[in-house]
Formats: C-alpha cells, structure tokens, sequence
C-alpha cells in the first residue's frame, strides 16, 4: 500500500469532498475505474465538472455505497463488464506477435 493511501486511510474522519484517487481508495477500487462508475451512472461528482476538470466526490455518499453490498455487487458487474469488452479486441493483437 502507497503512502499516500495509507496516511488517508487512517484519518479518523473522512474530508467533505474527494479526488478520484480518494474516492477510489475509499471504496476499495483502483482509480481508473472512478470514470467508468461515473459514465455508468452509478456515481456522481459534485457539481457539473468540465470534461478536463478536477472532479470531486460528496464523502457522505461515498460512505453510504460503500456500506450498500448491492451496490458494491452492481458496482463490481459494471467494471467487469466494462474491461471485458473493452479487453475484447485487445485478444485478436496478441496471436499477431511472432
């Protein structure tokens, strides 16, 4: 474990808002999964963030789905889906190195 995520991990209360990164490691995802969550609906950053922008999350709601086991299950489904599909056509490139 980093120690950037050790140190936040053992705050005894979470920050009002978090980064991506934050909000990953506070539910127990890796960070580039925080977008796929977001695209499917099944997160929601504070304010309309632009495209390039900084987004943060609400630690109330973190903390309420990260207690929710049917929405962790969902969570789950959605990424495997996700990187399975995304993965797909990454199968047919490696029969092509010789």
């Amino acid at each position: 474990m980093n120690q950037d995520r050790l140190a936040f991990m053992s705050f005894p209360r979470l920050p009002g808002r978090l980064t991506t990164e934050e909000a990953a490691w506070h539910l127990g995802f890796s960070p580039h999964d925080i977008p796929v969550l977001v695209a499917h609906k099944l997160l929601k950053p504070l304010g309309s963030p632009p495209q390039n922008a900084t987004r943060y999350f609400a630690g109330p709601d973190l903390e309420k789905v990260r207690t929710d086991s049917k929405w962790l299950d969902r969570a789950s489904a959605t990424l495997i889906r996700h990187w399975r599909k995304k993965n797909e056509g990454r199968k047919g490139d490696a029969g092509t190195l010789v």
